[in-house]
């Protein structure tokens, strides 16, 4: 049992979803997951376990941001035996050629962050997806028909950038501004762990435009889905 995960060693699962938002991990569990049972309640941040077509499958809330996601992650993995983790969340698109709800497998995520430059001593790290899920991910989604991308995104402690850095992110090819993919890449590569971010473009920070709070607690379905086949199929 760790700090902010009030569960027995048993309870969750060695493949986890990691929503940003609590509601969102309830609305999975209950959605999707067969006999599921909740785990965890400490500060709100749902957790639960259950079933996916056959497969044991946890899904754990983690807050917004990379700090608050460090602290669920290193304890999923140090305490819990967690193998993969896939983070299901959203993020804002800096590019024409990506529409709201389009869904973005992250190959890599940038950041500007000061966790990884305290992290290394001033060095710089690459956070990159596990290839295995990546490649199987996409395959799903080429299945599935869903409207996919593949390329960076960009992990930022900055919701409101009042300095318009996306520009410049979007100058060198990222995709999409969300805020945990970086860390949950680093910890990974730390603990040599299987992690992959999937995300569903919730507004659009060049063109305009954005989904609702309901539509992106509720409503991003193929994401959801999308994981759970990523991460249950090998």
């Amino acid at each position: 049992m760790s700090t902010h995960i009030n569960a027995q060693e048993d309870a969750i699962a060695e493949s986890v979803l990691l929503p940003g938002d609590p509601l969102r991990a309830r609305f999975i569990a209950e959605t999707f997951l067969k006999d599921a049972v909740c785990y965890n309640q400490v500060r709100g941040m749902y957790g639960y376990t259950g079933t996916y077509k056959g497969k044991r499958v946890s899904v754990q809330g983690t807050g917004m941001g990379q700090p608050s996601l460090s602290i669920y992650v290193n304890e999923l993995f140090r305490f819990y035996n967690v193998q993969k983790a896939i983070r299901v969340g959203t993020c804002g698109a800096v590019r024409e050629d990506t529409a709201l709800r389009d869904v973005i497998l992250a190959e890599g995520a940038c950041s500007d962050s000061a966790l990884n430059t305290q992290r290394f001593n001033g060095m710089h790290f690459a956070p990159i997806a596990d290839f295995g899920l990546l490649h199987t991910a996409y395959q799903k989604a080429s299945e599935m028909s869903l409207n996919t991308k593949v390329g960076l995104c960009v992990s930022s402690d900055n919701f409101y950038d009042d300095n318009e850095n996306w520009k410049l992110w979007a100058e060198y090819g990222a995709l999409g501004i969300e805020m945990e993919a970086s860390e949950l890449y680093t910890l990974a590569a730390k603990y040599n762990r299987k992690a992959l971010a999937i995300l569903t473009v919730s507004d659009h920070i060049l063109l305009g435009g954005q989904t609702t709070a309901e539509e992106r607690q509720t409503s991003f379905t193929k994401m959801i889905e999308l994981a759970l086949e990523t991460v249950t199929a090998e």
